[in-house]
């Protein structure tokens, strides 16, 4: 008899624990797959999104910016909305002299512009050197034409011009004064660069 209650006491001991069990699983289960889940890894790489973001901000005057060519530091600066006069007037003489040319060569024009705001040899204002008289040839009367902001030649010239104002990169003239297609304007000049159609002089 004594037996048969042992026997018994374990089976009743045995179906309680088992229906415990079988009561707690699921929720063990979930506790088990919650902690086993992969969780997000953090790393030091920017993502794509940031990155495009971050190569679309235009420059503004003084940031230094490395791009791995000159076509991606054009191609980073954003539309022409509102631009400074400097800008215009600099995009205009690019467009007129150099539309078409290399990159660089527009570069170069808009290099050449903007060493002689800074040489003491001629106006200080970028528009006041473009329109100064008797140095370029598509100036009407102390104006820079009008220009479809639409043309494609013009959308490069601004985006040339911010990399120049930005001094986001180093061109190959980047000390000349001088540019025309052929030989120097005046004795003494030391041609600087050939780029394109134009040779850059100082």
């Amino acid at each position: 008899m004594a037996f048969f209650s042992q026997a018994a006491i374990a089976v009743a001991m045995t179906m309680t624990f088992l229906g415990l069990g079988a009561q707690s699983a699921p929720s063990m289960a979930a506790e088990v797959e919650q902690t086993t889940l992969p969780q997000p890894v953090t790393t030091g790489i920017v993502t794509t999104a940031t990155t495009a973001d971050a190569v679309n901000d235009e420059l503004a005057t003084g940031d230094t910016v490395a791009y791995p060519t000159l076509a991606a530091a054009v191609a980073a600066q954003t539309t022409h909305d509102g631009d400074d006069q400097a800008t215009e007037c600099l995009a205009g003489a690019i467009f007129y002299e150099a539309k078409g040319e290399p990159l660089s060569g527009q570069l170069a024009v808009a290099d050449v512009i903007l060493n002689r705001a800074k040489s003491g040899r001629f106006p200080e204002d970028v528009c006041q050197v473009v329109t100064q008289r008797g140095q370029f040839s598509f100036v009407r009367g102390g104006r820079i034409p009008s220009i479809d902001e639409d043309n494609r030649y013009y959308r490069t010239a601004v985006a040339v011009a911010k990399v120049a104002l930005a001094n986001a990169w180093e061109g190959e003239a980047d000390r000349a004064l001088y540019f025309n297609r052929g030989r120097a304007p005046a004795a003494g000049l030391r041609k600087v660069a050939s780029i394109g159609n134009h040779v850059f002089w100082r």
